[in-house]
């Protein structure tokens, strides 16, 4: 669930976007960054996360960018620019060696999980599915920008199957890796 919930930011700014505007949904995203943070620095066995930081400082870039600067960007330019901040982000935790997934699975497992080989190297592969996700997403709204023939319906297809495709992969693989293991 708390993997889940660091996506907040992200479908807060979504539903803003599509109802009130790019800007204010940049706005509602950082204060909803800012505030997953300040629930972890506040709960006790809990600290921020490396996807809340990037996420907090993405969204605050962008928030001040589009407040303070004259952006001239469309719907779609500025969820490309979310999405591929969000993908730089997942990517750069795999390659600083802590993929982002390793915070949220050492609060749901024992110690003992935790120091089994298998653990890290199922959240590399957790990691970098969710990196696949993004990267499609990325890849959507880049086709959306760039290629008018393409159907919007079969770039919001793509992109709601890779979300769908990485929450359900996120579920099934750890048990996957167990089962495989006790065999």
């Amino acid at each position: 669930m708390g993997i889940l919930l660091a996506f907040a930011p992200f479908i807060a700014f979504a539903v803003i976007d599509r109802f009130a505007g790019s800007n204010e949904g940049l706005v509602v995203g950082a204060l909803v960054s800012i505030a997953l943070i300040a629930r972890d620095v506040m709960t006790a066995g809990r600290s921020p996360k490396i996807l809340e930081i990037g996420t907090a400082t993405l969204f605050c870039a962008l928030a001040l960018y589009a407040v303070f600067g004259t952006p001239t960007w469309s719907v779609i330019g500025v969820r490309l620019c979310v999405d591929t901040g969000l993908l730089a982000i997942v990517l750069g935790s795999m390659a600083i060696g802590r993929p982002f997934t390793l915070q949220y699975a050492r609060e749901q497992v024992t110690a003992e999980d935790q120091a089994r080989p298998e653990f890290a190297r199922t959240n590399y592969v957790i990691t970098g599915a969710w990196a696949i996700a993004f990267a499609v997403m990325v890849a959507a709204e880049l086709a959306l920008l760039y290629m008018a023939n393409v159907p919007h319906r079969l770039a919001i297809l793509a992109i709601v199957a890779a979300l769908v495709g990485a929450v359900k992969f996120t579920g099934w693989y750890p048990d996957h890796v167990s089962q495989k293991a006790s065999n």
